[in-house]
């Protein structure tokens, strides 16, 4: 029997790379994987449940719990503010269960800074050309939302290299394989 080191993960990549059904999928597989809800100011998008999907705040509201340091990271990302509360971070770390955290570039770099065990896993886009469509096929991008988050993709696999990991998005089956073994590997060290 392998030895088992609970750790923290930290998927990021751009927005349409496919980071949460790829997340979604691989907790399926392993299921004592912990996951953070995020909080945000944004909107929710149909179907998306308060405290389920993120929890979704007032910018007054996140902007209390910023200077009352309850995340590990925030960050302003196309507009709107994201972060992650330090509480959920800890209750999953102390039951002694690996945790994964979906979020943004700059927010992964704040958690390598205060959790240098941490491990970051960028998810690329197998293009930015199919990324771009996947963002349309959305259906919830204008335009002017579209160029500015496929104008922050280039910028974001730019920084890929900084990450411990990195998992093509390109055949879903294949990437939820690939991400699932790094996370085992990773756990087994």
């Amino acid at each position: 029997m392998s030895a088992f080191t609970p750790k923290l993960f930290v998927i990021s990549g751009p927005s349409g790379a496919g980071k949460g059904t790829l997340v979604a999928r691989v907790r399926d597989l392993h299921p004592n994987l912990g996951l953070t809800v995020s909080a945000t100011t944004r909107e929710p998008r149909p179907g998306e449940v308060d405290g389920v999907n993120y929890h979704f705040l007032s910018e007054e509201d996140f902007r209390h719990r910023i200077d009352a340091d309850e995340f590990i990271e925030w960050a302003n990302v196309h507009g709107h503010m994201y972060g992650t509360p330090a509480s959920e971070v800890k209750k999953n770390l102390d039951a002694g269960n690996s945790l994964i955290i979906e979020i943004d570039v700059q927010g992964a770099f704040q958690v390598k800074e205060r959790f240098p065990e941490a491990v970051l896993i960028f998810i690329m886009p197998p293009s930015l050309e199919v990324l771009a469509e996947r963002l349309r096929n959305r259906g919830t991008e204008t335009e002017e939302s579209l160029s500015l988050r496929l104008a922050n993709a280039s910028h974001e696999i730019e920084l890929s290299d900084r990450y411990d990991d990195v998992v093509v998005n390109d055949d879903l089956d294949d990437a939820t394989a690939e991400l699932l073994n790094v996370i085992q590997q990773h756990e087994r060290n």
